[in-house]
């Protein structure tokens, strides 16, 4: 038999006994469709979440619902970088110990949290919500880029650091970051390539992150070369 026919098969055959799961109350099955819309979790794993839920004390469960609530009506964004943050400027950005004139620019919050966890950055930061990415229909406008130019031609900005994936999508936005403020005579860096190109800085282990950010190099030189 031809091997590729064979899993092709076992693969069909897996896919139907997936989509046969039967769940007797619809209660559950409700819960299990709203878990599995979860980055990762697929239907089975949902299932075991809502399972297992079912075993706590209803106490728990509802500290667990008053968490989600509480993530989706009390969460702000901070006013001056976008961060994630319990008042309208996160701890970041109001700590007077940190350098308000160095920002390390960064896509989303969990680049913030990596970089955070280096123990290596005493500035603030700026989060984007994204990168440029024509092929997924997100263009400048749809990021905070203007934000980031506002900021830095009315506050005394010594160096700005793109902490970007070393991706296309993140050298595109980190050259059009630059032609924006490049008027304005503001040192420019980024992070040396400790961390690897294609990686997601997210996902950098602190050591090669810290190293990073520690050894940044004059954004210039990665298109003057």
């Amino acid at each position: 038999m031809d091997s590729s026919f064979f899993f092709r098969a076992l693969f069909s055959q897996f896919i139907y006994l997936y989509s046969r799961m039967n769940i007797p109350s619809k209660i559950v099955e409700q819960a299990v469709e709203e878990f599995a819309t979860l980055p990762s979790i697929g239907k089975r794993s949902a299932l075991r979440f809502v399972l297992h839920l079912l075993k706590q004390d209803p106490e728990d469960l509802e500290g667990l619902a008053t968490a989600i609530l509480k993530l989706k009506n009390d969460i702000k964004y901070c006013k001056q970088c976008q961060n994630i943050a319990d008042k309208e400027v996160c701890e970041i950005c109001a700590n007077p110990n940190r350098d308000h004139s160095l920002i390390c620019v960064v896509e989303d919050v969990r680049d913030v949290m990596a970089i955070e966890n280096t123990l290596q950055f005493k500035g603030v930061y700026h989060v984007l919500g994204g990168l440029i990415s024509p092929m997924d229909g997100i263009g400048p406008n749809d990021l905070k880029i203007e934000e980031l130019v506002t900021k830095v031609s009315q506050n005394k900005t010594s160096e700005i650091i793109f902490a970007l994936s070393t991706t296309m999508e993140g050298d595109t936005t980190n050259f059009y970051i630059y032609k924006k403020i490049e008027s304005l005579g503001i040192k420019t860096s980024m992070l040396s390539r400790g961390v690897s190109v294609g990686d997601e800085l997210a996902y950098a282990d602190e050591l090669t992150l810290g190293n990073s950010i520690l050894n940044r190099t004059p954004f210039e030189m990665s298109f003057q070369k």
